[in-house]
């Protein structure tokens, strides 16, 4: 078991205020570091937070005192994670290359671990709806660590009776994806290009009118041009999308206008909203798991 450090960084940039969001000059703090990679942090209905570490490979609880102790060995790789309301645990093992739910006892279902008949190749991110699917990102493996793989990554879909169907196979690397409010929006970002897109959700589940919904800020030189690093994504009670991205957390409105950047030490990997009233943002990066005070809180009914 680990206990938490509460250290503040004092080498972050000054932070600006963004409008209902958060402060000036707040900052991050630091939770707990040591880690080797972490990624798929996602509240707890106690006030906890799971997170993952990818090369350890176990997940993590962070429970409401403070406390961090291993939750599940052996997890394949799991990257993203989404804790529905009935206590299961969604992982998108990229280790595993498929898509599981894990319930409270311990026991795991396979979801999904095909498309037309090949295995998945490294699942990332997921989201769920309410009709009972699955959204999830299936990226190309990288053949180095900062390469990018030469051929696009695929989006999928997981039909609530267990179809798998593809939503996008043209996005260079789909990373962190997400749903508006009222789910007829999905938005999926690049962490090899510069934009989130959106995408028209039908009532089957499938997408339509794909269009670049927002140009990410401070992109970074990559292996097909400018690259924003997008990663995990989150949203707020006012449909505002947090984007984990090199630069920091971008936060974007719901018309898709850019409203500013939370700052902290390191590139944020992945997010999540937690805590008491969840007006904490959690905060993986590489090595170290942050949080920092908003003004504006995780919404309701849904756990990102």
């Amino acid at each position: 078991m680990f206990s938490t450090t509460g250290i503040s960084q004092s080498n972050q940039p000054e932070q600006p205020a963004i409008r209902g969001v958060i402060d000036a000059g707040v900052q991050a703090q630091l939770v707990k570091d040591g880690f080797s990679r972490l990624e798929g942090p996602v509240a707890t209905p106690d006030g906890g937070l799971y997170f993952s570490d990818i090369d350890e490979n176990r997940t993590y609880k962070l429970d409401r005192d403070g406390r961090i102790s291993v939750w599940r060995e052996n997890m394949r790789g799991t990257n993203g994670q989404y804790v529905l309301p009935d206590g299961r645990l969604l992982c998108a093992e990229g280790g595993g290359k498929r898509i599981v739910s894990v319930a409270p006892a311990g026991s795991l279902m396979v979801l999904a671990d095909a498309y037309g008949g090949k295995p998945l190749r490294q699942p990332n991110d997921l989201i769920p709806d309410r009709r009972g699917g699955v959204y999830f990102t299936d990226p190309a493996p990288r053949p180095a660590p900062d390469v990018a793989p030469k051929e696009p990554g695929n989006v999928h879909y997981i039909r609530p009776g267990g179809e798998v169907i593809l939503i996008d196979g043209e996005i260079a690397r789909p990373n962190g994806l997400t749903l508006s409010l009222d789910e007829k929006t999905l938005y999926v970002d690049d962490t090899e290009g510069e934009y989130v897109y959106a995408f028209e959700v039908q009532v089957d589940g499938s997408t339509k009118n794909k269009r670049r919904f927002v140009g990410l800020h401070d992109p970074e030189p990559g292996s097909f041009g400018p690259r924003s690093r997008a990663d995990g994504m989150a949203l707020d009670s006012e449909g505002r999308i947090y984007v984990g991205t090199a630069s920091g957390v971008q936060v974007i409105d719901p018309k898709g206008n850019y409203l500013g950047t939370i700052r902290i030490p390191a590139v944020a990997r992945n997010l999540a909203f937690g805590g008491v009233a969840r007006r904490t943002l959690y905060l993986t990066t590489m090595k170290a798991l942050y949080q920092i005070r908003l003004l504006s809180h995780g919404p309701d009914g849904r756990a990102k």
